[in-house]
């Protein structure tokens, strides 16, 4: 499959989110959504390809004196440098072409002294857009062009230790038909109605505290925040135990991410101690499926971190999320003794592929490791469908899933967008009560049958026209 990058343009809209969302340092209530159209040429014929994510500060970066709206511009000139450099480039497989694109602009990175998370980020859109486009091209979808090897994914260029084994090999032999929305809790989430103060209430009939959400959606799996401070985490932990345990169905899970609040495993470990010597969180935390990120990215791949966890074997299991920002950080986090990683398509699909392939590959082996989906508030109709058909070809069944919570469904998209999203996904989408389309959640699932079917999760081309072009556009914060 020969491939070249012919033309492409990123489009923008600027969302607000309908409560606020505090996760670490930042809180969102305004927040870019970027989409990025390719033309790509297979095999001598263009096909059209698309991409999209949220532009959310304080992520890729955290750095907490860094004004929210430069961060923003930042993130879109990393999507322009990637874009700009790829029109033209042209290879043997989609994966040969990204491999170029992702060292031409890691060394751009390098020389602008951007945190090589950002960096990858801009070559992440042009990969799901490749991706998309090469679909279309042999009109398979993503799972089973995945397993027919028709991307040209060599595993070893990645991860070594893959050798030359295949994706096929180690992943499972159809998607996944539906996924467990891990719902996460905020920072600033009210948990219950009282919580709620009479100028704080969403201007929709969506579900707002966690009660609600717990019965209007079924939902059995969570994601909770920590903020580093241990006596406001432990109450609030207490009272959120209280809450899942009464509404919640008795099977149950939840995670906690740490949110690089930490500043060392020892006061971490500390941390974890204090919830153990906790009666009324015991019984609870036999309930965890894993802890994400709790030290800074800056010392969370440090080899003395091995010394470290060897010290605490019967530590819960932990596994890296923003530390995942290299091609080998997964081999990296392993040995020095984390559990696992996450998959984000911002990092990087055909490294994601990689590591869980990598996961099935130790766990053969007999290793506990752990691939989790995570989420940037995601929302539809094209980053949300492309995160869910990259999870489901994982087999990655619970899944972080937040956008429809802290955005109102589609409706601040163009009507085209959310016209076509309701035709092309009626499992995934549904007319909400206040007549715009929101993520369909029943019994904590949502189906991704019309996504396993698409080319890459979008069933139809998203009408970018009335969208705001990257020149034009301005951040909704200022820089």
């Amino acid at each position: 499959m020969k491939v070249r990058i012919l033309e492409g343009e990123t489009r923008l809209i600027n969302l607000r989110t309908r409560m606020p969302f505090k996760y670490g340092i930042a809180t969102m209530t305004n927040v870019p959504y970027a989409f990025l159209h390719l033309q790509v040429e297979v095999d001598g014929q263009a096909y059209n390809g698309y991409a999209a994510d949220n532009l959310p500060p304080k992520w890729f970066t955290k750095i907490p004196e860094t004004p929210l709206g430069e961060e923003m511009v930042e993130m879109l000139r990393v999507i322009e440098h990637a874009r700009e450099t790829a029109i033209g480039m042209e290879a043997d497989s989609p994966f040969d072409l990204w491999l170029d694109l992702h060292e031409a602009q890691s060394d751009w990175g390098k020389s602008e002294n951007l945190a090589p998370l950002l960096t990858g980020f801009g070559t992440s859109m042009v990969e799901r857009a490749l991706i998309e486009a090469c679909c279309r091209s042999t009109g398979k979808p993503f799972a089973l062009a995945l397993r027919d090897q028709d991307l040209g994914l060599s595993m070893g260029a990645i991860q070594i230790q893959m050798g030359a084994t295949k994706a096929h090999e180690w992943l499972p032999t159809k998607p996944l038909s539906s996924i467990i929305a891990r719902h996460t809790v905020g920072l600033a989430d009210p948990l219950t109605p009282a919580d709620i103060l009479e100028d704080e209430k969403v201007a929709d009939s969506l579900p707002q505290d966690l009660t609600d959400c717990i019965s209007t959606y079924g939902l059995r799996h969570f994601k909770i925040k920590v903020n580093g401070q241990p006596d406001t985490d432990l109450a609030r932990l207490e009272s959120l135990a209280e809450i899942i345990i009464s509404h919640a169905p008795a099977g149950f899970a939840f995670t906690l991410d740490g949110n690089e609040q930490f500043k060392s495993i020892t006061d971490f470990q500390a941390f974890w101690q204090s919830i153990q010597d906790k009666d009324s969180l015991r019984s609870f935390f036999e309930k965890l499926l894993f802890i994400e990120q709790p030290l800074h990215r800056d010392i969370a791949l440090e080899d003395s971190l091995y010394e470290q966890f060897q010290a605490w074997p019967d530590r819960p299991p932990v596994i890296i999320d923003e530390s995942d920002a290299q091609l080998d950080s997964l081999g990296t986090a392993l040995r020095l003794g984390y559990a696992g990683t996450s998959h984000k398509n911002c990092k990087g699909i055909f490294k994601g592929i990689t590591n869980r392939c990598l996961i099935a590959q130790r766990t053969h082996e007999g290793e506990t490791v752990v691939m989790s989906g995570e989420d940037l508030c995601n929302v539809g109709p094209v980053a949300l469908l492309q995160d869910l058909a990259v999870c489901a070809a994982l087999g990655i069944e619970s899944v972080e899933r937040n956008g429809h919570h802290y955005h109102s469904g589609l409706s601040q998209l163009p009507k085209t967008m959310q016209t076509d999203t309701l035709g092309h996904h009626a499992d995934l989408y549904h007319k909400g009560p206040d007549g715009w389309p929101t993520l369909n959640i029943q019994k904590g699932r949502v189906d991704t049958t019309s996504i396993n079917s698409a080319p890459f999760g979008v069933g139809f081309a998203p009408d970018l026209s009335s969208l705001t072009s990257a020149t034009d556009w301005e951040a909704p914060i200022r820089p």
